[in-house]
């Protein structure tokens, strides 16, 4: 079954039934209305039983009336929503099968819970093409009178009016198409509509009755204390759960930098478990560690491809590549592409495995119901023969006389000492409350820094060996360029780190932040023209097999290695920058 996509661009008004539409020709770009059109839309939304597509801004449904019956997905994306069509296809056995190729799109936030109709949206709907001077459509404008049920428990009938504009052509995701819709906002908000509080007409037609469905597991708040060292940890690691299934569907779709992008979630996932241990534990971790491992070396090799293409379309383009043959350059045009899909087609393998999906579970269990220390410590089960000693402590207290009963025979205290006694009382247990959560504050930047510690010592460690070994010729070019990668990975998991802690704690780890960053970025630029050269030797020993001339591969690979070589330049005041920044954290740890 064939599908379309495209990326939809569009604002939603709330309208009263007795507002009139505005001449529609005063908006800028809109010469004339080129069409109108009346149509009698039916939708059935699906969904999970805990609403996982609606908490994600997913719709899925199946439409007819108009002129695009068939199945409909909407994704959020950065310019908008990408919009996914899909054929009706025919009933089996009365019923109409989500086609498989939108539930791809959607796998990794469905996994296997079953879909099922959570409402009925019918429109009676008006759409004006609004087109410019050279007839070419603009916008699509539509009146909609909508009548809606939710089939969740509790779920109302419910009618309203709204409008929408949609752009069309080359507007979508452009500045311009983004100046258009503030001219309509503006034009119709001027005729009596306000922007709609509801993003879509499903959640509109759901209404009240979307607060009656359980939640996913993502949604579940974790049982940890807000102001201990897991709740930072755990913070974290949601937000790089989250983002790692945000990009599922762009990496399905091979958006740009999609691949990066769920990689660095995956690594920054990883990174914290590791970084942080002690803090978060459990016999899963290192399940999901090892997972998490194997998902950004797959996400790393088309990642690779990617950069290489990249810097090989720039060779190209540089004057010295004047000096390729003909044949050379179609050889390196061919192949630079070739590498970078067959990685991508293993990494949307390994996104549809059971292994992934599995992967997604344990760390919404993770996530739901955090194996923490400070729970290991509580469950612990208390010495029993401490237990007897305390208990006959505390009846040995309770069986000896108070002190303070000749109290109860002078019962003339004054009202007004009592209360002075209640407010002195109310002020010393607030004062000590206050003591208790600076401690608390304070011991929560210790533990933390005392992490972060642990991750610059290793980064030192290895920036030891990378500076120590570079020169040294007894090791191979690979050998000495590899203590340097592992330099960039070190500095990589500093910086989550820092970001982590800075965003839970009182540690000022901005500076330290930023001064990683440039050092994977130094790095980075590195490590990419080292794995452009291995490619090229690669494509040359192919040439030589062809029985090529070579002599361009090698022009590349000189090019690539004096690259990588001017990166390093910045290399030793970048080392300085993160051993500046990390000094004033090191006085959390006195």
């Amino acid at each position: 079954m064939s599908t379309q996509s495209f990326l939809e661009v569009e604002a939603k008004f709330s309208v009263a039934e007795s507002t009139q539409l505005p001449e529609l020709t005063r908006l800028e770009g809109v010469d004339h209305v080129a069409d109108t059109r009346h149509h009698a839309l039916s939708a059935i939304y699906y969904d999970t039983e805990d609403l996982r597509l609606t908490h994600a801004k997913v719709t899925l449904r199946r439409r007819t009336g108009g002129n695009d019956d068939g199945w409909h997905i909407k994704i959020p994306s950065e310019a908008g929503r990408t919009e996914i069509h899909a054929e009706l296809g025919e009933p089996v056995d009365g019923r109409y099968e989500v086609p498989e190729e939108l539930l791809h799109q959607v796998r990794s936030i469905i996994r296997h819970n079953e879909l099922s109709p959570i409402a009925q949206v019918d429109n009676k709907r008006t759409e004006m093409v609004l087109a410019d001077a050279d007839n070419k459509p603009v916008a699509e404008f539509c009146d909609d009178h909508v009548t809606a049920f939710s089939f969740l428990p509790g779920g109302q009938q419910q009618s309203w009016r709204e409008w929408e504009v949609e752009l069309a052509g080359d507007l979508p995701g452009t500045e311009k198409g983004t100046q258009f819709i503030r001219r309509a906002t503006s034009l119709l908000i001027g005729a009596g509509a306000r922007v709609s509080s509801s993003p879509s007409k499903l959640k509109s037609a759901l209404g009240d009755s979307y607060a009656n469905a359980p939640l996913p597991p993502a949604l579940v708040t974790p049982d940890v204390d807000p102001d201990s060292p897991a709740a930072a940890v755990i913070t974290a690691l949601q937000a790089n759960r989250e983002k790692l299934i945000d990009y599922d569907p762009r990496v399905r779709r091979d958006e740009w930098d999609s691949v990066h992008q769920m990689r660095v979630a995956t690594r920054e996932l990883r990174s914290h478990l590791q970084t942080f241990h002690g803090i978060v534990v459990g016999p899963e971790i290192e399940k999901i560690e090892a997972d998490l491992k194997e998902l950004a070396g797959i996400l790393g090799v088309a990642r690779d491809a990617e950069v290489v293409e990249e810097r090989w379309q720039k060779l190209l383009d540089s004057e010295d590549s004047d000096t390729l043959d003909e044949s050379t350059r179609e050889h390196i045009a061919q192949d630079m592409g070739t590498a970078y899909r067959r990685a991508h087609r293993r990494v949307i393998a390994a996104l549809d495995s059971e292994r992934y999906l599995e992967l997604l579970e344990s760390l919404d269990r993770l996530l739901a119901d955090p194996p923490t220390a400070d729970k290991q410590q509580e469950s612990t089960p208390v010495d029993s023969d401490a237990e007897e000693q305390a208990i006959s402590s505390a009846s040995e207290s309770a069986a000896q006389p108070e002190e303070s009963t000749s109290a109860d025979s002078n019962a003339a205290v004054s009202s007004e000492a009592a209360e002075h006694s209640e407010s002195a009382a109310d002020k010393a247990e607030k004062k000590a409350e206050k003591k208790k959560a600076k401690e608390k504050s304070a011991e929560m930047d210790t533990v933390m820094a005392q992490h972060l510690e642990k991750a610059y010592n290793k980064l030192v460690k290895r920036h030891k060996k990378a500076v120590q070994n570079w020169d040294n010729q007894e090791l191979s070019l690979h050998e000495r360029e590899d203590y340097f990668h592992d330099m960039r990975k070190a500095a990589k998991k500093l910086r989550y780190a820092a970001e982590a802690a800075g965003s839970a704690t009182n540690l000022k780890t901005k500076r330290l932040y930023k001064a990683c960053k440039q050092m994977q970025s130094v790095l980075g630029d590195f490590q990419d023209s080292v794995t452009s050269r291995d490619k090229l030797l690669g494509l040359a020993d192919s040439a030589r097999r062809r029985g090529e001339n070579t002599f361009g591969y090698g022009l590349l690979y000189q090019r690539e290695r004096t690259i990588g070589l001017k990166a390093l330049d910045a290399y030793n005041e970048s080392f300085k920058d993160i051993k500046a920044a990390f000094k004033p954290l090191r006085k959390k740890l006195k």
